[in-house]
C-alpha cells in the first residue's frame, strides 16, 4: 500500500516537474524576442549603430517588414557600398533600399575615364600573369562607371572594383566583369598563346611595359585579344600567332591601333 502511495507521488512529481521545464524556454524566448513595434525600433537601433562611423555621418536609415532604407550623402561610393554590407549584418533585415548620394567633387566622364584607366593599368602588376590575361573596360556616364570585359581570377574582378569605388568622382559602379572559366586545359592555352605572342619578334616589346601588355582572355578554348599596338601590321601578327596554337578553337582580335577609331573585328580560326 506504502509502495503504491510513493509511486503516484513520484509519478506526479515528474509530470508537474516536467510542465515547468516545458514552460520555461517559451518564456525564455517569449522574453529575449521583441515583436511588432520593439522589434522595428531595435532593428532602427541596431542599423544605425553599425553606421556609427566618421564616413557614415550624413547617412540615416530606417527599417521596415524587414527591409532597410539607406539616405543621405557620403564622400565616396565606396562608403555607400559599405554602408549597405554593414546594415545587412543587422538581425531581421532581409533587404537593403540604398538611396545614399555619392557628393564629393564633379569630375568629367573623359577625365575620370583617362584617371581610372591609369589606375587599373597597373593594378595587380606583379603578380605573374594578372595583367596579361585580364582584359577589362571602363565606360563612364555622368560619373556612373560601367566595369566590364575578362578577368583572370575573382581577386583580379574584386580588385579592380575595390579600386575604382576609392575614387573620388565616381559616384556609381555597375559591375559587369565575367571572369574566365576554370579549366586546366584553358590554362594551357593562355600559356601556350603568350608564348606564340611575345615570342615574335616584332611583338616581343609590347612585355616591356607590364601595364600595357596585349592581352589575352581564354573561354572553353576560344581566344579573345585585346590591348593596344603601334600599327595594323602588329595587329595582325598578333592574331596569326595566336591562330597558330594548336587548340584554339577561335580567336577574337580586339586589339586596338594606337591613334585610330575604336573598332571591333572578330576573325575567326580556320
Amino acid at each position: 500500500m506504502t509502495s503504491n502511495i510513493l509511486k503516484t507521488r513520484n509519478a506526479l512529481f515528474a509530470f508537474a516537474l516536467a510542465g515547468v521545464l516545458l514552460s520555461l524556454p517559451q518564456i525564455s524566448l517569449a522574453a529575449g524576442r521583441p515583436s511588432g513595434a520593439a522589434a522595428q525600433a531595435q532593428e532602427d537601433t541596431d542599423a544605425a549603430n553599425r553606421l556609427n562611423k566618421k564616413q557614415f555621418k550624413d547617412v540615416k536609415v530606417s527599417v521596415q517588414n524587414g527591409i532597410a532604407t539607406l539616405t543621405g550623402t557620403v564622400d565616396l561610393y565606396e562608403y555607400k557600398a559599405d554602408a549597405e554590407k554593414a546594415v545587412h549584418k543587422v538581425k531581421g533585415v532581409e533587404a537593403i533600399r540604398n538611396l545614399i548620394q555619392v557628393g564629393g567633387p564633379t569630375v568629367p566622364d573623359n577625365e575620370l575615364k583617362a584617371k581610372l584607366g591609369e589606375k587599373l593599368a597597373y593594378d595587380r602588376v606583379g603578380y605573374p600573369g594578372e595583367t596579361t590575361f585580364s582584359a577589362i573596360t571602363i565606360g563612364v556616364d555622368n560619373g556612373v562607371v560601367t566595369l566590364a570585359g575578362h578577368a583572370r581570377f575573382d581577386w583580379d574582378k574584386d580588385s579592380a572594383v575595390s579600386l575604382v569605388s576609392t575614387y573620388p568622382g565616381v559616384k556609381d559602379v555597375i559591375n559587369d566583369i565575367e571572369v574566365d572559366p576554370v579549366s586546366i586545359m584553358d590554362d594551357q592555352t593562355r600559356i601556350a598563346v603568350a608564348r606564340a605572342v611575345y615570342g615574335n619578334s616584332v611583338l616581343n616589346k609590347y612585355a616591356m611595359d607590364p601595364a600595357k601588355p596585349i592581352r589575352i582572355s581564354v573561354q572553353n578554348g576560344h581566344v579573345e585579344l585585346y590591348g593596344v599596338v603601334d600599327s595594323q601590321t602588329d595587329k595582325n601578327i598578333a592574331n596569326i600567332q595566336a591562330n597558330t596554337v594548336p587548340g584554339v578553337f577561335s580567336v577574337k582580335n580586339y586589339i586596338q591601333v594606337a591613334n585610330q577609331p575604336n573598332e571591333s573585328k572578330q576573325v575567326t580560326a580556320p
